[in-house]
């Protein structure tokens, strides 16, 4: 498993060079099946690399409007909260099934997307930034050789969860982003043909 390279200074120049490993990378990248991830997760120092990565997000206004919340030693105490929560739901024989993707993977990673209101950089551009730190860490883990999953189930938007979590009022749920070593090989899924989704605007 690779870590990643020490962090920049700050005011050091940071020259745009090409890089086919990230070219491929992108070109290959796939979230694997979260039943598939396995022991071992990320070492300490992999962890904190990766949680470094995910902060060189673009953040229009330096708000960080996203924090990181562990579930790695305590996964299985707040799944057995997650369960309790789970039983008490309308649709509790659905929300239990839907835990079958929290429990395999050793980390996973509560993204708390943290929104500055009234502010002059718009809330959604906010909420981007935190998309864009879910993918940040997905990237990251699987440049590290792991597999990664974001899950936004029930429990992404289930307030008694949101205050197990400990979430302010002006915060959210962005996901869960497993982390573990995938025990089978995810398979390319279909992929959309540009036409569909590119156009080139003319006067």
């Amino acid at each position: 498993m690779l870590n990643a390279p020490p962090p920049p200074e700050f005011g050091q120049p940071l020259p745009i060079t090409a890089s086919p490993e990230a070219l491929a990378l992108l070109a290959y990248r796939r979230s694997a099946s979260a039943a598939t991830l396995a022991e071992p997760g990320p070492d300490p120092t992999q962890l904190d690399d990766l949680l470094r990565l995910a902060t060189r997000v673009p953040d229009h206004g330096k708000l960080a409007p996203w924090r990181f919340i562990l579930l790695q030693e305590s996964k299985a105490a707040f799944g057995s909260r997650l369960l309790e929560i789970a039983q008490r739901r309308a649709d509790a024989e659905k929300a239990i099934a839907a835990l079958g993707k929290f429990h395999p993977a050793p980390l996973a990673i509560a993204l708390v997307s943290h929104v500055t209101p009234a502010h002059k950089i718009p809330e959604w551009e906010q909420v981007l930034s935190a998309g864009a730190a879910a993918f940040a860490l997905l990237l990251g883990a699987q440049a590290m050789g792991f597999g990664a999953n974001w899950i936004s189930d029930w429990y992404s938007g289930d307030s008694e969860v949101a205050a197990l979590l400990g979430l302010g009022p002006t915060e959210r749920l962005a996901g869960f982003i497993y982390v573990g070593t995938a025990t089978a090989a995810p398979l390319e899924r279909a992929r959309p043909e540009l036409p569909a989704v590119v156009r080139r605007w003319t006067p």
